[in-house]
């Protein structure tokens, strides 16, 4: 594995507010749909839909689902955590291994499992994200704490196991040592653009090493701050994994 010290050339996403809008209204929608559904089957139907979303903001109703009074939509909550592969949905599964019902407590087993392996299973890079910067001056806090949240989602779904904040170089050296894989610092700030929008770019550092190996940069307009970044986070590390080459 090696990486490229290219800058890459900054690529311009248009992204219309009306399709952004649509896909947060369906993620509200369904969480609606599985708390407050007049039937079983609605509720489990949404809580699959969930499932399906590859969106963190479907963990918390999900978690809230395997509560629900009905076996049927608990079992589909639980499947659907599984499927969504949120590591903090561990949490809330294990919570329920009290589950009574056969089918449901099956789920529920299911996904702790799936869950696991995906946690445990053998890391291709080493990576610290040392925290998302604000520079633009339009990103509430909790917007940016949700970016961060995405951006260490989309590093654990390209194979990163993720470091700790403060981690000592021994450590970290050990780490690599153990895996047998490359370690990178990413540092990463928003900045706002002449257009009205938003501008992420990423610095690769060598890690535990600190040698500067280049960045990426994606900007996005046409939607609100917190539409464009939930849209930039994830492909900002994906340009990041094309450019530095971690999949080799």
């Amino acid at each position: 594995m090696r990486c490229s010290s290219s800058l890459l050339a900054l690529v311009l996403l248009t992204l219309p507010g009306a399709v952004q809008a649509q896909v947060d209204s369906r993620i509200a929608a369904l969480s609606k749909q599985l708390g407050k559904g007049p039937e079983p089957k609605v509720r489990s139907q949404a809580a699959l839909g969930l499932g399906s979303s590859d969106d963190p903001e479907a963990l918390k109703p999900l978690c809230e689902g395997l509560k629900d009074p009905s076996e049927q939509v608990r079992a589909a909550a639980a499947q659907a955590l599984g499927k969504l592969k949120e590591l903090s949905g561990l949490e809330c599964l294990k919570a329920r291994k009290s589950e009574t019902d056969a089918a449901a407590k099956a789920a529920i087993q299911a996904s702790i499992e799936a869950l696991q392996s995906f946690k445990e299973r053998t890391p291709r890079l080493y990576v610290q994200l040392s925290g998302v910067k604000d520079k633009s001056g339009q990103v509430k806090p909790e917007v940016l704490k949700v970016t961060e949240a995405r951006m260490r989602r989309k590093l654990t779904q390209v194979g990163a196991l993720l470091a700790p904040p403060k981690e000592s170089k021994a450590a970290a050296q050990g780490v690599l040592r153990k895996h047998g894989i490359q370690g990178f610092r990413l540092q990463a700030e928003i900045h706002a653009t002449e257009a009205g929008g938003l501008r992420v770019s990423v610095v690769c550092i060598g890690y535990p090493d600190q040698a500067l190996l280049g960045d990426v940069e994606l900007q996005a307009s046409g939607a609100k701050p917190e539409e464009l970044l939930k849209v930039l986070a994830p492909r900002i590390i994906e340009e990041a994994a094309d450019t530095f080459e971690w999949d080799t």
